[in-house]
């Protein structure tokens, strides 16, 4: 597979009890994650303090990928395309200028992206 960069959903399961194999594809994997998606994640105003100071160690121990001015071209070219939310486009943006393949709990989000190679990790393995 190529490098995988994981959307802001995959963090969020991550934290939830029930969701221990998705921890453990994390740490397998260690996929590379959006600028975009550390400030969705942290900027989430009902985030807890406990799940906070866990998500931010696991962020701050994976490559953090920033935008480029292609990807904000790419970005407004997909959202002139089909309707999508800004963090949606900019991340699959991200993904089609670097080859990097999105693992995502979303995939219908991003299913008109034809050029985009997503999956979903929480029905793997």
């Amino acid at each position: 597979m190529s490098m995988v960069l994981a959307d802001s959903n995959i963090f969020i399961y991550a934290t939830q009890p029930e969701h221990a194999k998705l921890r453990q594809w994390l740490l397998d994997t260690l996929p590379k994650v959006s600028i975009i998606s550390r400030v969705e994640i942290l900027g989430y105003h009902k985030l807890q303090e406990v799940e906070q100071a866990a998500l931010t160690e696991l962020l701050d121990n994976l490559e953090l990928v920033y935008l480029t001015p292609a990807s904000y071209e790419i970005a407004i070219q997909l959202r002139q395309r089909q309707k999508a939310t800004l963090g949606d486009a900019l991340i699959a943006a991200t993904c089609l200028e670097q080859g990097y393949t999105l693992a995502t709990a979303n995939i219908g989000d991003f299913s008109w992206i034809e050029e985009l190679k997503a999956f979903n990790p929480l029905e793997t393995g």
